[in-house]
């Protein structure tokens, strides 16, 4: 079994009514042979450096994200989707410690590793497939500056720019939006970097 992380013990400590939940994922995850560490805040497992699984306390339940959730083969017909936009993270979601059943989270982590061995990527539909609002085009066309900015983001911060953007009904609250984002894209910041 993997040494353990006294940050792990730390926030399980902190974990309140999903502590137990909690716990017994990362032991199976341990016990898998995934290595532990700290990242964004929750207990993340990583399979040779790569991140393969996350533990997310929400308020309804607990979950334990797989990164690449999307190459897996839900057999037990148990994994959902993070959100409406997601391409490649899908989670088991557990609302009691006794809903964490070992033989589904072996199966689905064996998996995760067999993906990472294999070095498998997600084809993300939306680095080919991105459909920029007309008012973002209407703006990286006079200002050749804030264009090569855009172009110059990583494919998921220009996604999520371009989910922001066309998120408004309204063509003014597009381009205000627009308007309000541009000192961020100029300094090559994520939608939601600070």
């Amino acid at each position: 079994m993997n040494s353990q992380s006294p940050k792990i013990d730390a926030f399980l400590s902190r974990a309140g009514r999903w502590q137990g939940a909690a716990q017994k994922l990362r032991s199976l995850l341990l016990d898998c042979g995934l290595e532990e560490g700290l990242k964004w805040g929750k207990p993340c497992f990583m399979f040779e450096g790569s991140n393969v699984a996350i533990i997310q306390p929400f308020k309804e339940h607990c979950s334990l994200m797989f990164f690449k959730g999307a190459l897996l083969k839900d057999t037990h017909g148990v994994l959902c989707s993070q959100g409406e936009n997601t391409q490649s993270a899908m989670r088991l979601e557990f609302t009691s410690e006794a809903q964490v059943k070992k033989t589904v989270v072996r199966s689905l982590v064996k998996q995760a590793i067999a993906v990472e061995k294999a070095k498998l990527k997600v084809d993300f539909k939306a680095k080919h497939e991105l459909e920029l609002p007309e008012e973002l085009t209407q703006v990286l066309k006079k200002d050749r500056r804030l264009a090569k900015a855009f172009g110059a983001l990583t494919p998921g911060r220009r996604r999520a720019y371009v989910l922001h953007f066309t998120g408004a009904k309204q063509s003014k609250t597009r381009a205000a939006r627009i308007e309000k984002c541009t000192p961020k894209i100029l300094a090559g910041k994520g939608i939601n970097d600070r």
